[in-house]
């Protein structure tokens, strides 16, 4: 989430001395460009590794914090959520042993992380978006406490002048409103950064947005949230929208999102994209900057830029241009920020072979993409990847192809080229790229989800499906095999004594009726969908009532007009979501009810139910 230093409020002249801060970075940028003062060599790779705690019922842990400090290494930091931890990778220079450095160092603190998450009977999982995040994991309690965070929130809420709300439709719909950015903790991304010469930055960046929508559809691992199956990399639409800074009006007018693909293709240099960001974009936090960029060049010094990359840091482009200062040296680089986090440290790492090696094979022709492909086109694959992962259509070079034969006859031969004129071994090269076809050719790590996740609520409940998902997800990735690998998941054994929470068990998909329908309709749903219970509500949504079995043995012979508001329990007793199901089971037998509507906000969820009860036993 970048810099962690900063103001709770934008307070009129200290965002007046930032923005100052924020035009000299600017002119300071553009001398070293213009005097090469920032590298073109070596290259080197990095990443950022993201990944999901849970506890031992593989449930969103809230040891974040706990588990960090006792770590203790530089190369851990927090995330938004108390979920969810990252690793900074360190920077390796681009050669036949590369990947191989950075795939041992992942796998050594990841080795660090499971350890010490043992100790607090918490495991480590990558991926996109963990399945078993429920709405409880989203409230502000869930929030990592960091003033970074806390001011993100406000910031953001401010400018939308209220909560956040989020649409998202894809097989299911997910249609909530919510008062925190939490959502946007979900994403869990495996971020791969790449050092571009200066005086290639612009064809390069323009080369990353063209090879976007390919890439992520063959990487894509994210597509179940709140139980629901939506888009195959949910993650693109999600994170738009939990930090969306536009508010609604009747007027039609253009507003640009702050997570963005981006509008045109880029031209002049990399001081230009971030001009064109300064304009469009206001600042939404800042800190106090002692020294000026300026100043520090006459000093022969080499800034860090800090107000231009905090506020780059709030501009949240899928391919990130990024300025930064190592061993005394200034240099520039891209960071990739859409590809998830897993299925596996395999499948991770042949995406980022796979991706470098199209970086450095760009064909000569692609240096001006500005005559090869209307960047419409290169932004609709990347949605329609999102949306529709392996299975999307993409427009290359005027024509369309679907992503595995795109990949097998244009995409996979450029990067194998690339990889093979930087040196890397053959080995090397087909290990990874050979992970990269098999995909295209059977499963991508969204596939396998949502395969799985079809085939476990033919059984169980979403809740439990969900559970079992999870684990089975984190027995492959410990096994240490690439998503082509993995086999059908079963369900675990006692998988359903996991449940703690009302919300784990409760029926959801719910029929209900209103007050002043016939009675005799009613009692027909009841007997046509063979329920027990049905929940009553009023015109504006409200719960007043409930219909039970009882209902229909005692009203065999109703009148021929009689409303449901005359035969109805009025007022019924009502459980919150996370109330535990020990206390509504003992409620339950102390009010000899069989069932118990489930209320949040105002509005039902869910009703919990004896028949619910009896499968814990």
């Amino acid at each position: 989430m970048g810099e962690h230093n900063v103001d709770l409020k934008l307070e009129a002249q200290k965002q007046a001395a930032f923005a100052q801060h924020l035009l000299d970075d600017i002119k300071a940028l553009e001398y070293m460009l213009a005097n090469d003062l920032i590298e073109s060599g070596p290259i080197r790779i990095g990443a950022e590794q993201e990944f999901c705690l849970v506890d031992e019922n593989f449930r969103p842990s809230v040891l974040a914090e706990e588990i960090l400090k006792k770590v203790n290494d530089p190369h851990f930091t927090t995330e938004l959520a108390k979920y969810n931890l990252e690793i900074n990778l360190d920077p390796f220079e681009l050669n036949k042993e590369c990947f191989q450095k950075l795939e041992n160092q992942l796998i050594d603190l990841l080795n660090k992380a499971k350890e010490t998450a043992s100790e607090f009977k918490n495991k480590v999982i990558l991926t996109g978006i963990l399945p078993t995040i429920s709405k409880t994991e989203l409230d502000f309690d869930y929030m990592t406490p960091n003033p970074r965070y806390w001011a993100l929130n406000e910031m953001l809420k401010e400018k939308r002048g209220g909560n956040f709300d989020l649409y998202l439709t894809g097989v299911d719909e997910l249609a909530i409103q919510h008062d925190s950015v939490l959502f946007e903790a979900c994403n869990t991304s495996f971020q791969m950064h790449l050092q571009i010469d200066p005086n290639d930055f612009i064809s390069s960046y323009n080369w990353a947005q063209a090879i976007s929508g390919p890439l992520l559809g063959i990487a894509s691992n994210s597509p179940l949230l709140l139980g629901r199956e939506l888009w195959s990399e949910t993650r693109i639409a999600l994170f738009q929208q939990s930090i969306d800074t536009r508010s609604s009006s009747s007027a039609l007018k253009d507003q640009k999102a702050r997570v963005t693909f981006g509008d045109q293709w880029e031209e002049g240099t990399i001081a230009d994209i971030y001009k064109h960001d300064i304009a469009q974009y206001n600042s939404i936090l800042t800190r106090e900057i002692e020294k000026s960029s300026l100043d520090q060049l006459k000093e022969g010094e080499i800034p860090k830029l800090k107000a231009l990359s905090l506020n780059n840091g709030t501009i949240y482009k899928w391919n990130r241009p990024c300025y930064g200062v190592g061993g005394g040296k200034a240099h520039v680089r891209i960071e990739n920020r859409y590809i998830p986090s897993g299925p596996s440290i395999k499948d991770e790492m042949a995406n980022f072979v796979f991706w470098v090696g199209l970086m450095i094979g760009r064909p000569k022709k692609f240096d001006d993409m500005q005559n090869q492909m209307d960047f419409r086109d290169a932004k609709l694959n990347f949605i329609n990847a999102a949306r529709m992962g392996k299975r999307s259509v993409m427009v290359w070079e005027e024509k369309e192809y679907s992503i595995p034969n795109l990949l097998y006859d244009k995409i996979l031969p450029i990067a194998e080229d690339g990889l093979k004129n930087t040196g890397f071994s053959e080995k090397m090269i087909q290990e990874n790229l050979r992970i990269i076809a098999k995909r295209a050719e059977n499963k991508t790590g969204a596939q396998w989800l949502v395969s799985n996740y079809r085939q476990l609520k033919k059984n169980l409940k979403s809740d439990d499906a969900l559970l079992a998902l999870t684990e089975s997800m984190y027995h492959n990735q410990e096994g240490q095999k690439s998503v082509i690998d993995w086999p059908c998941c079963e369900q675990p054994e006692n998988l359903i004594k996991k449940a703690t929470k009302v919300e784990h068990i409760m029926t959801t998909n719910l029929f209900s009726v209103q007050e002043n329908d016939l009675a005799s309709l009613a009692l027909s749903i009841m007997s046509w969908k063979r329920i027990n219970h049905l929940p009553v509500e009023d015109r504006k949504g409200n719960l007043v009532g409930l219909l039970t079995h009882r209902h229909i043995r005692e009203n065999a012979d109703l009148e021929k007009n009689e409303m449901v508001s005359e035969i109805m329990v009025k007022s019924p007793i009502t459980v919150g979501r996370e109330f535990p199901i020990q206390e509504a089971e003992k409620m339950m037998l102390q009010k000899d009810i069989g069932c118990l509507p489930v209320m949040e906000d105002g509005q039902l969820v869910g009703i919990l139910t004896v028949k619910d009860l009896q499968k814990l036993n």
